[in-house]
């Protein structure tokens, strides 16, 4: 059943594929996907990329934005069938030297039912997507900005969240067809090494 369990590691990462633009940051992904009580660890690269002010006054405004690209839920993988994608989660936390003021997630397309939702979990801004995204369709993932306000000093790092299976900065659950039948195959993970995505200094 691990063939099955890579599945859902593959979805997730087309799911959380990386936006586009001049200066991308590459990330790895550890993964962990299980089914039928099969579970099976993973490796995957991808791309983000994220805009900021270089520098920012103590007490400033400082406004970080990710903007993904369109993709696409593959139709199969590994020989099986995939029916969609459900329940992402995406974590980004409150940096250092700075104070959660809102966020937003705007555009996105082919995101199935509902909104995608954007609010603060403890020190993490978390963003939410229901779904289903069926497989082999076209998706864009929403847009997330972060208001943040500069602390005295220091510096002001965005990365991504997660520090391991157990506090995972991404999940969600693949069905996948096996044997004729749907099965629902979680998948978790998180950044190792974990870049930084914009560094703002304050002063």
């Amino acid at each position: 059943m691990k063939k099955l369990a890579g599945i859902a590691a593959m979805a997730l990462l087309l799911a959380t594929s990386a936006p586009a633009s001049a200066a991308p940051s590459a990330v790895t992904y550890k993964l962990k996907a299980t089914a039928l009580g099969q579970s099976a660890e993973f490796t995957l690269d991808q791309t983000l990329d994220a805009t900021a002010p270089e520098t920012a006054a103590p007490g400033g405004t400082v406004t970080a934005v990710i903007d993904p690209a369109p993709n696409k839920v593959p139709a199969s993988a590994g020989g099986y069938t995939v029916r969609e994608i459900k329940t992402i989660t995406l974590k980004l936390p409150v940096p250092a030297n700075a104070t959660f003021r809102s966020a937003t997630a705007t555009g996105g397309a082919g995101l199935g039912n509902g909104t995608p939702t954007v609010s603060l979990s403890g020190t993490d801004v978390v963003l939410k997507i229901a779904g289903p995204i069926k497989g082999g369709a076209d998706f864009e993932l929403p847009t997330i900005t972060l208001n943040l306000t500069a602390g005295a000093s220091g510096t002001i790092t965005t990365k991504l969240g997660g520090t391991s299976y157990t506090a995972p900065g991404l999940t969600f659950t693949a069905t996948i067809t096996a044997l004729g039948f749907p099965i629902d195959a979680p998948a978790t993970g998180y950044p190792d090494p974990n870049p930084a995505l914009t560094t703002t200094t304050i002063g």
